[in-house]
């Protein structure tokens, strides 16, 4: 009997629609399950495990009255069911000039599904991007890199220790990977945190900076400003909130940070 390939299945937490903020154009993105990161600032934290997981929780209706609610997080879909959600958007696309967006949790946490969903965008000529901290071992980032159109690459923290320290993990492949895609000419778009007290340091700020500058490929800078839209989420799942007393940086804050990248010639961006 001839052997048969198997398309893979994957872990999805969300798939959005008219997403603007995620690459150029009109986008679906598909947020995938699974991140080898834990960052003190995680807006998705529901997305950390590669699993799909069921909770219960117990809402208040009023002061006598509460009931039990369950909510599965995250779905099982199989590359064709993640397809026919992104062709249903493929008019906006070409309207627009936007396409599909590969988001997380960390795609490439689950590698074959990624790879198999960006050979079908190949195909169909959808443009693709991946929104990708680049913790992934070369071997596998490099060829399916080559799958995609542009990246979103979030770069935190250059000195290795205080990675360590806010991500749980080391910054090497990030880095060594961030290479790989300069030396290739890959497009990129520089997706930097602004996280006060930790990531805005001014020995950070000119790290980030001299790192950015020996890029070949980077198209933009887009600076994030922490927010505290995620507290939520954290009390709901039962996690602990290590930025729970962080403030977001001030408007004037990120206008003289925006500034301090195009004073290095950067194009830049807040949010995005």
């Amino acid at each position: 009997m001839m052997n048969q390939k198997i398309i893979p299945s994957g872990s999805v937490l969300n798939i959005q629609r008219y997403a603007v903020h995620d690459g150029p154009g009109i986008r679906v993105v598909v947020f995938l399950k699974g991140c080898p990161l834990r960052c003190w600032w995680c807006h998705n934290p529901e997305s950390q495990q590669l699993q799909c997981k069921r909770i219960t929780q117990t809402v208040k209706l009023d002061d006598r009255t509460q009931v039990e609610e369950e909510e599965t997080i995250g779905q099982l879909m199989s590359v064709n069911e993640v397809m026919r959600a992104i062709e249903k958007e493929v008019i906006f696309f070409d309207q627009s000039g936007g396409g599909v967006t590969f988001s997380g949790g960390e795609p490439f946490m689950q590698p074959q599904f990624l790879d198999a969903l960006l050979t079908r965008c190949q195909e169909q000529e959808i443009h693709t991007a991946v929104d990708t901290t680049g913790y992934a071992a070369p071997y596998m980032f490099e060829p399916i890199s080559e799958k995609v159109d542009i990246f979103l690459y979030d770069l935190k923290l250059i000195d290795d220790t205080l990675h360590r320290q806010y991500t749980g993990v080391s910054n090497e492949l990030t880095l060594k990977n961030l290479h790989s895609l300069s030396v290739r000419e890959k497009q990129i778009w520089i997706r930097f945190p602004v996280i006060p007290g930790i990531t805005d340091t001014v020995q950070n700020v000119y790290d980030i900076q001299r790192v950015i500058s020996r890029l070949k490929g980077v198209q933009q800078v887009n600076l994030l400003p922490f927010h505290k839209i995620a507290d939520g989420k954290y009390r709901k799942f039962g996690l602990e909130n290590k930025m729970k007393d962080i403030q977001p940086p001030s408007d004037d804050q990120m206008a003289a940070l925006k500034e301090q990248f195009e004073q290095q010639g950067f194009p830049v961006k807040i949010g995005g």
